[in-house]
């Protein structure tokens, strides 16, 4: 049967946020982890975020976002974990609430859907197509309708108070490097920088019964050398 893995970007395939990478190369670094820390803290709305933001990215082009998103800091691994998902003849998606145009080039690393925030960097925000934390739920269940697969065939990974809407309605949930007030509602948590290793634990969500086959080449040695 196919299954769905879900992931998020920000914080759980890359270590960081696409947008403060993006406004680090626009020279804006400083202003931007200002306006994540109010948005963190409720002070400003989705909408408004990208409303201050998007002018400090007016300058960007394509060759620019071309290079910061070669240049983050992306977990190991993620390839990889996305050809096994292909060959499994699964699907993988990523949700987020950073832009589409940034969370699309993951499409040449094997991800098969992409969704995030419709914005252009440097143009004007319409509220309609900026995602929030319960955006994710809506996509998840429309993806999944169209595939035909209930919540049981899918697993989320993520790791923050922005993923919470989904994981309370999925079972097979994955922290990656997670907050504390993403734990209570994940499954299983995983600390470390080999996205495999997460997926190994999401696989084993779906499948209790099977054997891991995708493991860190670190992690395969360390469980050859214990005899397990």
């Amino acid at each position: 049967m196919a299954k769905l893995h879900i992931f998020d970007m920000d914080g759980t395939l890359l270590a960081g946020s696409a947008c403060l990478e993006l406004s680090r190369r626009a020279g804006y670094l400083d202003d931007v982890e200002e306006m994540e820390e109010r948005w963190g803290r409720g002070e400003i709305g989705h909408v408004e975020f990208y409303e201050l933001l998007l002018p400090l990215w007016a300058e960007l082009g394509e060759e620019d976002i071309e290079e910061v998103f070669a240049g983050v800091p992306w977990l190991d691994g993620i390839e990889e974990v996305w050809r096994d998902i292909d060959a499994r003849g699964e699907r993988s998606a990523v949700i987020t609430l950073s832009p589409q145009f940034f969370a699309d080039k993951l499409r040449r690393l094997g991800l098969h859907e992409a969704y995030g925030a419709e914005v252009p960097a440097g143009g004007e925000v319409v509220a309609e197509r900026v995602l929030t934390p319960e955006s994710k739920v809506y996509i998840a269940s429309e993806v999944l309708e169209r595939l035909g697969l209930g919540s049981d065939d899918t697993v989320a990974y993520g790791d923050s108070s922005s993923d919470v809407p989904l994981f309370e309605i999925l079972a097979n949930t994955v922290s990656v490097n997670g907050s504390e007030s993403l734990a209570a509602h994940a499954a299983v948590a995983y600390r470390g920088r080999d996205l495999r290793e997460a997926y190994a634990l999401g696989r084993a969500l779906l499948e209790p019964e099977a054997e891991p086959q995708l493991l860190a080449p670190a992690r395969r040695q360390e469980l050859r050398g214990s005899g397990r």
